[in-house]
């Protein structure tokens, strides 16, 4: 587990809801907007890709977004976790990197290891490393992520036990929106911890962003942006006592 210091409590989890537009910058000022309207001490989900979308038309200018993108999340992210997904070259290879953004700073980055073949990602980037799928420790609370097709793999469901929150960033197909919703609520109930899920509000979206509490009260965002709950620590381990399944 990979540890990234440490002051206590108090956060709130947030999951977003938002459409993913061809104008980069407008999809950029959008998440900062909403990231601006949480609490200090949030830990805030965003869809995948959701500042450039899978724009494969325009995928020199989607990959170059990223730097942008970064330079401005670091700003962002003073006093709070923003985790989502961007497209981004790493040697001549593209990737769609997972990222933690901390107080400044990039604290995790991985590259999605399962990518979805139906909506022909393969075509257009590389595959990650599932060994990369690991817990991180951010400010006292031990966070995995999922991005999007990952969920459909019960390996990792397994490397992420003992995670306090599971952050899904998607851009999940609204044919398999009862999947999205059940995949989501089923690995909060077997880890025992929350789930932030973070979908597209576009067309083709499940627009079931929501969050999942360690027993399994499910509330999704519905028509708002922005959905925020109190994490509370104290609610994992009730449930891990009180459902002993050996889950740390």
């Amino acid at each position: 587990m990979i540890t990234q210091n440490i002051s206590k409590g108090g956060y709130k989890l947030c999951s977003l809801l938002f459409d993913t537009t061809g104008d980069y910058n407008d999809n950029l000022q959008t998440l900062l907007d909403l990231v601006a309207k949480t609490s200090q001490k949030s830990l805030i989900v965003a869809p995948e890709v959701c500042l450039t979308g899978f724009d494969y038309e325009n995928y020199d200018k989607a990959v170059q977004f990223s730097h942008v993108a970064d330079i401005e999340l670091k700003k962002a992210s003073l006093g709070k976790i923003i985790i989502l997904t961007m497209l981004e070259k790493n040697g001549n290879e593209v990737f769609n990197f997972a990222k933690i953004f901390y107080n400044g700073e990039i604290v995790f980055k991985r590259a999605k290891a399962k990518l979805f073949r139906f909506g022909n990602e393969h075509k257009y980037m590389s595959e990650g490393s599932g060994e990369d799928v690991k817990i991180v420790e951010v400010d006292g609370i031990k966070i995995g992520i999922l991005i999007c097709f990952e969920l459909r793999f019960k390996e990792f469901w397994q490397k992420l036990e003992g995670c306090d929150v599971i952050a899904v960033p998607s851009w999940w197909g609204v044919l398999r929106t009862e999947h999205f919703r059940v995949i989501t609520q089923t690995l909060a109930i077997i880890n025992q911890c929350y789930v932030v899920a973070s979908d597209s509000q576009n067309d083709e979206c499940t627009k079931m962003s929501g969050i999942i509490r360690p027993h399994g009260e499910d509330e999704r965002n519905g028509d708002r942006t922005l959905l925020e709950i109190p994490y509370n620590k104290k609610e994992i381990i009730t449930m891990r006592r009180y459902m002993d399944v050996g889950i740390g």
